[in-house]
C-alpha cells in the first residue's frame, strides 16, 4: 500500500502511446525485472486505468511481490485501458512472446473466454485478478465478491435510513455485473439499474443524468456505484442537477478521492479491499504455477464460473469505509496518509471528523 508510488503513472503515460499506436498491445516494461536469467516470463495484464487503483497500487505490488519470490523472473506488463479488443490482443502477444503464466484482470468476464482457452492449449495457467473470468482459469483471487455486496449494501442501508423501506435506489454499474452483488439490497428497496460499457466516470454520469431524467431529481434516495471511479461521475451529475442535499453513494475501492469525498461528506462509503494482500496472493500463485508448482496450500478457497467449476481460489474479505473509520482503516493500513486526505480544500472536514496530523 506504499502511497509514494506515483512514478507508475510515468509508465501509464508511455503505455498509452504504445497502445494509441497499436504497434504491439504488450509492453517489457523498464520498470520490471526483464534479464529472465533463470526465471521466467509472467504476465501481468491489467483491466482499465480509469480506476487509479490499477496503476498506483495493483501493478507495483504485484511487480514487487513476484521480484521478491522469483529474483529472475521478467514481467511482461499491459494495460487494456478499458477495451476488450486490446485486452484480446495483449494475450494473444503474450503467449506468442512465451510467458509462462499470465495474471488477468479482465476487461469483461465472459469476452475473455477464448483468450484464456488459447493460453491454456499453450499450456500456460491464467489467474484471474480481482474479476472472475470465464474458460479454463488455473486460479482466482479477489475479495468474496458476496461480503462485497453484503459490506457495500448494509453501508447503504444503514444511510437511507427510514428510506431503507421501500426507497429508490440507482445502480450504477460497469461492463460486468456481479449477480449477486446486491443482494443484501433486494426485497427492501426498488432498484433501477443503468449499465455502462465502461468502468468510466464519465459513462456513470452520463447514466446518472439519465436517470435523474427519469425518476425525478427528488425520487432518487440513495446510489450504488460499482466503483468510485463511477461514484465520481454519478455525484457530478447529482450536483448538476442541484440535488440538495446529496443522496448517500455507496462506491467501492477506496481510492484518495473518494476517501475525500466521504469525510467531507459527498459520499457515504466505500468497500476498503486491501490492495497488498490480493497482489501478493497473485504473485504467489502465478510464480508457484510457472514452476509447476501445487497451489493446494495457496488457494484453499473454490470458486465456480459458468464454465469451470472448484476452480482454486484466495477468497479474501471487504470491509466498509465511512467517515466514522477513515483512520483506523485507510489511514492505519497506510493505504492512505492523513496529508494526502487532508489537503487544504479537505482541512475543516478532517478536523471535524477527527483527522488531524
Amino acid at each position: 500500500m506504499n502511497p509514494h508510488l506515483r512514478g507508475a503513472a510515468i509508465v501509464v503515460a508511455a503505455l498509452s502511446l504504445t497502445v494509441g499506436l497499436g504497434a504491439c498491445a504488450t509492453t517489457r516494461d523498464s520498470g520490471a525485472n526483464t534479464s529472465g536469467e533463470g526465471g521466467m516470463k509472467i504476465g501481468l495484464l491489467l483491466p482499465e486505468n480509469q480506476t487509479a487503483r490499477y496503476e498506483q497500487f495493483d501493478r507495483p505490488l504485484a511487480e514487487k511481490k513476484i521480484k521478491e519470490l522469483c529474483g529472475g523472473c521478467a514481467v511482461e506488463y499491459a494495460n487494456a485501458r478499458g477495451d476488450v479488443a486490446t485486452q484480446i490482443r495483449q494475450m494473444d502477444s503474450m503467449i506468442n512472446n512465451g510467458v509462462d503464466v499470465v495474471i488477468l484482470g479482465a476487461v469483461d468476464i465472459r469476452s475473455l473466454r477464448s483468450a484464456v482457452g488459447e493460453a491454456r492449449d499453450a499450456d500456460v495457467p491464467v489467474v484471474a485478478y480481482d474479476r472472475p473470468v470465464e474458460g479454463p482459469v488455473s486460479a482466482y483471487v479477489s475479495y468474496e465478491s458476496r461480503t462485497i455486496g453484503k459490506v457495500q449494501g448494509e453501508a447503504l442501508l444503514k444511510a437511507l435510513g427510514g428510506k431503507a423501506n421501500g426507497g429508490q435506489i440507482v445502480r450504477v454499474e460497469g461492463p460486468a455485473m456481479t449477480p449477486d452483488a446486491i443482494f443484501v439490497l433486494k426485497g427492501k428497496v426498488k432498484i433501477k439499474t443503468y449499465q455502462a460499457p465502461a468502468w468510466d466516470a464519465g459513462e456513470a454520469n452520463a447514466l446518472m443524468s439519465r436517470a435523474v431524467a427519469e425518476l425525478g431529481a427528488d425520487n432518487i434516495d440513495g446510489v450504488w456505484a460499482a466503483n468510485d471511479a463511477m461514484a465520481t461521475g454519478a455525484i457530478s451529475a447529482l450536483r448538476a442537477a442541484h440535488i440538495k442535499p446529496l443522496p448517500p453513494v455507496a462506491g467501492q475501492d477506496a481510492e484518495l478521492s473518494a476517501v475525500q469525498r466521504i469525510v467531507s461528506g459527498a459520499q457515504y462509503s466505500t468497500v476498503y479491499k486491501p490492495y497488498k494482500p490480493e497482489a501478493d496472493a497473485a504473485a504467489e500463485l502465478a510464480v508457484a504455477l510457472g514452476r509447476g508448482e501445487s497451489i493446494d496450500g495457496l488457494a484453499k478457497d473454490r470458486m465456480n464460473t459458468a464454465t469451470t467449476r472448484n476452480i482454486p481460489a484466495v477468497l479474501l474479505q471487504a470491509s466498509s469505509v465511512t467517515a466514522d473509520n477513515v483512520g483506523s482503516t485507510v489511514v492505519k493500513d497506510g493505504m492512505h496518509t492523513i496529508d494526502q486526505i487532508c489537503t487544504p480544500k479537505y482541512r475543516p472536514a478532517c478536523e471535524a471528523a477527527g483527522l488531524t496530523p
